[in-house]
């Protein structure tokens, strides 16, 4: 259908515009009444269309020669389709000319629209003003202060469609230069944030047009790649996944699978990392199995379905990503598997159930954490968000205007008169700032010039403050700047400051107190002037020598008290059982016991002792699958089983010995008893005459009379060890023996 024979254009789209031009903007202003004609009245429609294509013939275009029309409604355009199609926010981005241009003010847009409108309009021209300083700064301390100055989620929103508004518009432009450097925004700035807000085709489109701009030829050249190679990427895949649907199926699970594509930087960024041609990157097309199962069976057919993989291709532990147990804090479910497939081609296989695919795949819910950048106050923030997304059933963004920035108040952002911006927690003061910059500014800040006026060096920093350090060469930190600043690192660095100081005072008070020492003739050893030190009250010598430095000492008295102190004798040491150590005999952990693993008696998998609690044959114990696929074995009583039971229930597995018994299996005993070196002599013993035990290791440690000592045992089970604690309990002397 024609867009031209359905909507009626105003005569202002006939202005002094490119044919082509005219063409983008009845295209964005058709798609924009498609998407969100119905939020908006029959009035509102013209009135707004008409301010926002109405500009004054010096307005029409922007100092990029960018058509201001069609940034406007390809942004709300954008919005709508790709976001949410909100009322005030796409009335906020028609405006967002008229009051630029000042052809709509304030009191009509709040008298007209409501005051929620405004504050979009001016939230969002404030942030435009600051982002105009980005292109010089650090991206994410850059982002932060955006953040900290929209204090509203949903101007940040509209801030990255406009993002990609401008990346559609800008291709071909003449001014390569100022293009690479929209490019660079788009990807180091506002990626990440659609990247942690969730908007992840948006994302991927931005990083895509990024590397389209600033390497054509790379992008033409993998773009052209992918298609060339699809049909040997479908063959690989479907050889690949025929056996595994199979043995899926025989174990009862109903499933799908599908496939997602990188996109185009992200092949990239992967060529470039593992220094491979595009033919040797194997996940271009990852493998994703969606299991139809009840809500109360998902983690454990996830992980029957990760079992399975396992046993048919070697698994990497290193890229196993289990975030069933543990899910992301925008919801995130799903287990993530590396395996070796044919031909030794790593490929990767990702388990969720039909509920999880759904969550990951709702637009703002999904992925904002996906590969995730670096954590930091932003992320945390923004953890509530995925609740209102979810849960939003008269649109997310109705909800999202009472989601304000209150949590990232915790932290400020200034520039320096040089463009360069910093983070500082909120409350920070010029000496904070001063400090962050570099030490030795800190130690002789005086105060600072802040957007042109003086200030203390107590003054608290605010976001968008521009602050010019003033310093003085004789200028020392002091005791009290402690009680000023808020950061870990001006606090460290002051007290490094101060304890310099101390310890050049205090090697002047030395100089002072062995000159005085040396003019008296005296011998005072060192040991002798320590006993001084302690009972003058001092833990440290430097604080000591500072003190006498400073004249707080009398010498007379020290040199007095060091002669008091000569000729007294240490107190003797005792020697006890604390002093047998026996080295370490490296065991042997190849398990040779037979367990009977399941309740269908499983054959051949893999498993391991826990070394949380050594069980041996004979023990009560369960059976644990590890993320590598391995089975721990632990303990009933383990310290840990609780934990375990309660956290991943669907991740246990029944296991009991076969009967059989295997070789010798490690058990650690403590033992208490009296100070005695025979009674390490007579365990020893006893251990020593017993033919199917070893002793492995053993340490002792004496106080107060008694001692406590740990042995190390190799045994064939619990019988055996049973047997051998008697033995041990009946030794003189011995208190207590305890596995």
């Amino acid at each position: 259908m024609s867009v031209t024979k359905t909507y009626a254009y105003p005569a202002e789209i006939d202005a002094p515009l490119s044919s082509r031009e005219k063409r983008e903007i009845k295209k964005a202003l058709g798609e924009l009444m498609r998407s969100a004609g119905h939020c908006l009245t029959v009035a509102e429609r013209k009135i707004l269309l008409r301010a926002a294509l109405a500009c004054p013939k010096e307005s029409q275009r922007d100092e990029h020669a960018i058509s201001r029309a069609m940034l406007v409604l390809q942004t709300a355009s954008i919005f709508a389709r790709m976001v949410d199609a909100d009322r005030n926010i796409l009335l906020a981005i028609l405006l967002s000319v008229p009051v630029q241009t000042g052809a709509v003010d304030k009191k009509e847009v709040c008298g007209r629209w409501g005051e929620d409108v405004w504050s979009l309009v001016a939230g969002h021209a404030k942030v435009r003003e600051f982002a105009s300083r980005g292109t010089s700064v650090s991206q994410d301390n850059f982002r932060g202060l955006l953040l900290s100055l929209a204090q509203d989620i949903r101007v940040i929103i509209m801030m990255i469609t406009e993002c990609l508004a401008l990346m559609r518009i800008i291709n071909r432009h003449p001014d390569d230069n100022w293009v690479r450097t929209v490019a660079f925004e788009a990807n180091c700035l506002y990626a990440q944030l659609a990247h942690r807000l969730g908007l992840y085709k948006i994302k991927g489109e931005l990083e895509d047009l990024s590397m389209k701009y600033t390497n054509r030829e790379i992008f033409t050249k993998i773009a052209r790649r992918l298609n060339e190679t699809k049909s040997d990427r479908d063959a690989y895949i479907a050889a690949f996944i025929a056996p595994v649907k199979k043995k899926l199926e025989e174990a009862g699970l109903r499933f799908t699978i599908k496939g997602r594509t990188k996109s185009i930087s992200s092949i990239w960024a992967k060529i470039k990392k593992q220094k491979v041609d595009m033919a040797h990157i194997y996940d271009l097309f990852a493998i994703r199995v969606i299991i139809d199962t009840p809500r109360e069976k998902e983690k454990s057919d996830c992980w029957l379905a990760y079992s399975i993989l396992a046993d048919m291709y070697t698994a990497n532990p290193a890229r196993m990503k289990d975030w069933i147990s543990i899910p992301k804090s925008n919801g995130y479910e799903s287990l993530h598997a590396t395996v070796m497939g044919p031909g030794s081609k790593w490929v990767e296989v990702q388990f969720r159930t039909v509920r999880m695919d759904l969550v990951a795949e709702k637009g703002l819910a999904a992925h904002w954490r996906y590969k995730g950048g670096k954590s930091d106050a932003t992320d945390q923030w923004m953890n509530n968000i995925r609740d209102i997304l979810e849960t939003a059933e008269a649109g997310p963004m109705q909800l999202m205007k009472t989601v304000r920035m209150d949590d990232y108040d915790k932290e400020v952002f200034a520039f320096t008169p040089k463009g360069d911006l910093f983070r500082l927690p909120a409350g920070g003061s010029i000496l904070d700032f001063a400090f962050h910059i570099h030490s030795n500014v800190g130690c002789r800040c005086t105060g600072a010039i802040v957007n042109g006026r003086h200030e203390k060096i107590s003054y608290k920093i605010k976001s968008g403050d521009t602050v010019e350090i003033l310093t003085a060469s004789t200028q020392t930190p002091k005791q009290d700047w402690l009680g000023i600043v808020t950061t870990s690192r001006a606090r460290n660095r002051i007290k490094q400051a101060l304890n310099d100081a101390k310890a050049r005072q205090a090697d002047l008070g030395k100089e002072l107190l062995e000159r005085r020492i040396k003019n008296r003739k005296l011998d005072i050893d060192e040991q002798t002037l320590m006993k001084a030190v302690k009972k003058l009250g001092y833990k440290f010598a430097t604080d000591f020598y500072a003190a006498v430095a400073d004249g707080v000492l009398d010498l007379n008295r020290v040199i007095g008290l060091c002669q008091e102190a000569e000729g007294r004798e240490g107190a003797e040491g005792h020697v006890g059982a604390g002093e047998f150590r026996l080295e370490e005999i490296q065991e042997d952990r190849s398990a040779t016991d037979v367990l009977v693993i399941g309740e269908k008696n499983i054959k051949g998998l893999n498993y391991k002792m826990a070394r949380c609690c050594a069980p041996i044959y004979g023990d009560d114990v369960f059976g644990f699958v590890s993320a590598d696929g391995v089975i721990k074995v632990h303990r009933s009583d383990c310290p840990n089983a609780a934990h375990i039971r309660q956290r991943y229930p669907y991740r246990l597995i029944p296991v009991a010995w076969s009967g059989a018994k295997g070789g010798l299996m490690s058990v650690s005993l403590r033992i208490v008893g009296q100070d005695d070196i025979g009674i390490v002599t007579n365990i020893t013993s006893i251990i020593t005459k017993e033919s199917d035990v070893q002793l492995r290791n053993i340490s002792i440690d004496s106080h107060d009379g008694l001692f406590q000592g740990y042995l190390v045992l190799g045994v064939t089970g619990t019988d055996r060890l049973a047997s051998l604690i008697r033995k041990i309990e009946g030794v003189r002397g011995v208190k207590g023996v305890s596995r």
